[in-house]
């Protein structure tokens, strides 16, 4: 009998750890001895029935034709295991597949696939892809084969010894902008009608979609917080904005404010009543939350930021538009939406900041995405670390 961690009794092959997930045990219908981890008490007990179950009725078990090709299984695999991911996720499943993975194995029988086709693949990537790229074809292939593994289609995962040696990115290829950069940038952004949106990620390290999805009802004034709970998104190529769950369980949040940030909020709310709104922002879109596994309602006009000019959210690739604009008046290299939350981390840590509690904040799972990814050395920052370390000698001896 396992216990949770105040002592209670939660039945035969069920227990809790030390770090709060509840876990569930048993044999498989293979006689294997099985161990899953689970959020919550109520997962890990259906889990745990439902092996047992198919351990009992052996006829439940879906058995896969021996016949199964590449292709059937990713679009199964699409539809009943990760389609209800973030949007962006499946899309860039789709992407991989359709444009490295199938023209090499998706005819060839599931079970025939072996580490040697896998490699071929990524290797035939080398001279034309950016090694993020390659990273997102290795992870495709990766997280589908580990899936036919797990529902027993496969007997051997065929990515086990596959490598890629490309970067997945440069340093010099992760943009910020140094402080007087960001000054010479929010001084040409400041009479732009998106200059707000460009103010608030500098203050809190939204993402675009974040930011895009924001409505009222995640802002609490009297805490002066925002929490993130939604992302929204133009989709160029069905023509349809699509509301969905932030990019991942870590990615749930809550922000509190800076002044700034409250200021900047607290003057379009004021003047909310005033703006232009589209008779399409009346549109109530749906989506699957990721933490309650619940629908959820993005209704548009709750949404804060509203395009001056079409009376609906401006879209992804607009932003970044707008501001190559404002990078050339300001004299200054030009960047995308993301450097700007590359920008508030480097500023977070510039100031003192933990990197756990920028975690937190950037909503990333783990720490090592927060200092590699997002935080920079600047040349000023070297400097002022020189001299703290040059004063403190100098303390030292006298």
């Amino acid at each position: 009998m396992g216990k949770d961690l105040k002592g209670k009794e939660l039945g035969k092959g069920l227990g809790q750890r030390k770090d709060g997930l509840y876990y569930a045990r048993c044999r498989n219908y293979r006689g294997e001895r099985e161990e899953r981890c689970f959020k919550t008490l109520p997962e890990a007990k259906n889990w745990r029935q439902e092996q047992l179950y198919l351990r009992l009725h052996p006829e439940g078990r879906t058995v896969a034709s021996p016949n199964m090709t590449v292709d059937a299984w990713f679009n199964q695999w699409v539809k009943d295991v990760v389609g209800n991911r973030a949007p962006n996720t499946v899309r860039n499943y789709r992407e991989r597949y359709e444009h490295n993975i199938q023209p090499f194995i998706s005819s060839m029988l599931l079970r025939d696939v072996k580490q040697i086709d896998c490699q071929r693949i990524l290797n035939a990537m080398e001279d034309d892809y950016a090694g993020s790229t390659i990273r997102q074809t290795y992870m495709t292939m990766g997280t589908f084969f580990k899936s036919a593994r797990e529902n027993d289609l496969i007997a051997k995962h065929p990515m086990d010894g596959v490598r890629y040696t490309k970067p997945v990115r440069a340093p010099d290829d992760i943009h910020f902008l140094t402080v007087a950069e960001q000054k010479q940038f929010l001084d040409a952004a400041k009479h732009s009608h998106n200059y707000a949106q460009y103010a608030l990620i500098l203050e809190t390290g939204l993402r675009t979609g974040e930011m895009i999805g924001l409505t009222w009802d995640a802002i609490d004034w009297e805490k002066h917080t925002l929490t993130v709970n939604k992302t929204l998104e133009y989709r160029h190529k069905q023509g349809v904005w699509r509301a969905g769950p932030p990019k991942t369980e870590s990615s749930y949040r809550t922000i509190p404010l800076t002044d700034t940030a409250y200021d900047i909020l607290r003057e379009i709310y004021d003047t909310r009543e005033y703006r232009k709104e589209s008779k399409d922002l009346s549109t109530v879109l749906t989506f699957m939350d990721r933490k309650t596994g619940q629908k959820r309602k993005l209704v548009m006009c709750d949404l804060v930021f509203i395009n001056w000019r079409t009376g609906m959210p401006a879209k992804n690739s607009s932003y970044d538009t707008h501001l190559y604009k404002l990078c050339d008046d300001a004299g200054i290299k030009r960047f995308c939406m993301h450097a700007l939350r590359h920008t508030y981390a480097t500023r977070a840590i510039e100031s003192g900041m933990q990197p756990k509690v920028l975690q937190k904040l950037l909503g990333h799972a783990s720490i090592t995405t927060t200092m590699n990814r997002y935080v920079h050395v600047t040349d000023d920052s070297m400097k002022e670390g020189v001299a703290q370390f040059a004063k403190a000698q100098e303390a030292q001896k006298g």
